[in-house]
């Protein structure tokens, strides 16, 4: 039987030039984009010598797991402009270096201005804080093409005087930059901005560009923050505060994003203590703009100033709202005083057209003295103008005398009031006693619309 080679009739002999070297620069310069990493392309000339003066030639010079020794030499080997660099990124691997080979200022320094030689469009950098520390102080040099620019560098960040960014739209900044409100109007054209949890804290900041702000900080406090933004339309902030001085001018703002997180005991009414204020004004699902605020009781008994409660909360409505959701971690107390006196604000009383309270308890039952200042005697009787009130919801409610006492005043104060919503406890649910006396305020008030659910879930009644 005559044998026959298997070898496919275009396959070159051996020694021949491969199909792929063959092809024109701009098709393996694509090639070595879809690499995704230019320490990968640049390895590619192993292949052959056809390919191993095309890395530098990409115009998205990227460089992951590269080690930080190594960077400025890579960054050497890239071909300045033209072609110009779209995009520079480089993430030094997170791997812990002994302290003497730590690199110092003028080390990083020097690899910033070999980023800023190669002019690149847009720049991220990320360096591991335990790689640099967070005591060097870098200097940003002048990228005059750059229209996004982020930095990731656990460092001081101080911006030469007559350094200008004509171009930078975008800004993303983890790093500590004591002069941000003297670096803004180095940045004319600036839509966005976004601060990580390194900003120091006071945050001041005049610009008459920005459109979009994100502010996360969860770690260290923030004491101030002043905000002018005539053309600002969306505004994320997270921070941790005690007594924080707050001036937001904003006309333009659309969606709102913020959350404050109060440190204990900074804030106090009574047993109460404020722990958190929550505003968002994106709709999503058909739900409308709210402010969430969170209170814990505590089993000492503090002296705080009705006022200060009043205008702390105050302070964070920089956004029109209609929805006010109350979470109260009870331990046992009443909460009739405290919700009474927050429905009466007048930024509250006159705009809510739904309330939401939330009541958690712990697993372990707790219940107050009976000389408890949560306990005021004054609560029931007063009267508040509820006028724009449309529905109230309750979850956790247990039926005791003093949350059918806090039913009845909501019912008395909101003339508007369509529905109620009841979510009962498992204490509730079990008990026909206390659902009866329920169904009783409801049957005198045959005007509004009462829904009960109970623990399990189960719709409980309709009237």
């Amino acid at each position: 039987m005559e044998l026959r080679s298997r070898r496919c009739p275009s396959e070159q002999p051996s020694g021949g030039p491969d199909c792929i070297s063959v092809l024109p620069d701009d098709l393996l310069l694509l090639i070595l984009a879809r690499l995704g990493c230019a320490g990968a392309a640049a390895r590619t000339g192993v292949l052959s010598r056809r390919w191993r003066g095309l890395w530098p030639r990409l115009r998205q010079i990227v460089f992951r797991d590269v080690p930080y020794a190594s960077l400025e030499a890579a960054l050497g080997g890239v071909s300045r402009p033209p072609p110009p660099v779209s995009l520079l990124e480089f993430r030094v691997p997170d791997k812990r270096l002994p302290g003497h080979r730590r690199p110092d200022s003028a080390g990083i320094n020097s690899l910033l201005l070999a980023a800023a030689g190669l002019e690149p469009e847009a720049l991220v950098v990320a360096l591991p804080s335990h790689l640099i520390g967070c005591t060097l102080v870098l200097d940003l040099p002048y990228f005059h093409r750059a229209a996004s620019i982020v930095l990731d560098i656990c460092s001081i960040l101080s911006v030469p005087a007559g350094v200008e960014f004509p171009a930078l739209e975008t800004l993303s900044l983890s790093c500590f930059l004591p002069d941000l409100d003297s670096f803004i109007p180095c940045c004319p054209r600036l839509r966005t901005l976004r601060l990580g949890s390194l900003f120091l804290g006071v945050l001041r900041l005049n610009s008459v560009s920005l459109q979009e702000l994100v502010v996360d900080r969860e770690a260290g406090l923030t004491d101030h923050i002043s905000i002018v933004a005539p053309v600002l339309r969306q505004l994320t902030m997270s921070f941790i505060s005690s007594n924080p001085s707050i001036s937001v001018s904003a006309p333009m703002l659309e969606k709102v994003s913020w959350r404050c997180c109060y440190t204990d005991g900074s804030i106090v009414f009574g047993v109460w203590l404020l722990e958190e204020v929550l505003l968002r004004t994106t709709e999503t699902l058909g739900q409308l703009p709210s402010l969430h605020i969170h209170f814990g009781a505590s089993s000492s008994i503090f002296h705080g100033e009705v006022d200060t409660l009043t205008q702390e909360i105050e302070k964070h409505m920089i956004a029109e709202f209609s929805v006010l959701e109350l979470h109260l971690k009870t331990s046992g107390h009443v909460f009739g005083a405290l919700t009474i006196h927050l429905l009466g604000m007048n930024r509250l009383c006159t705009a809510m057209q739904k309330i939401k309270v939330i009541l958690q308890r712990s697993a372990v039952k707790e219940r107050c003295s009976p000389d408890c200042p949560c306990e005021s005697s004054g609560w029931r009787v007063q009267t508040i103008s509820l006028t724009a009130l449309e529905e109230v919801e309750i979850n956790g409610f247990e039926g005791d005398n003093h949350e059918l006492d806090f039913l009845k005043l909501v019912l008395r104060c909101a003339p508007m009031l369509k529905r109620m919503i009841v979510k009962l406890s498992d204490k509730a649910s079990a008990s026909n006693y206390r659902r009866t006396k329920l169904y009783n305020i409801f049957r005198a008030n045959s005007s509004v619309e009462f829904y009960v659910y109970l623990s399990s879930g189960e719709y409980g009644c309709h009237s």
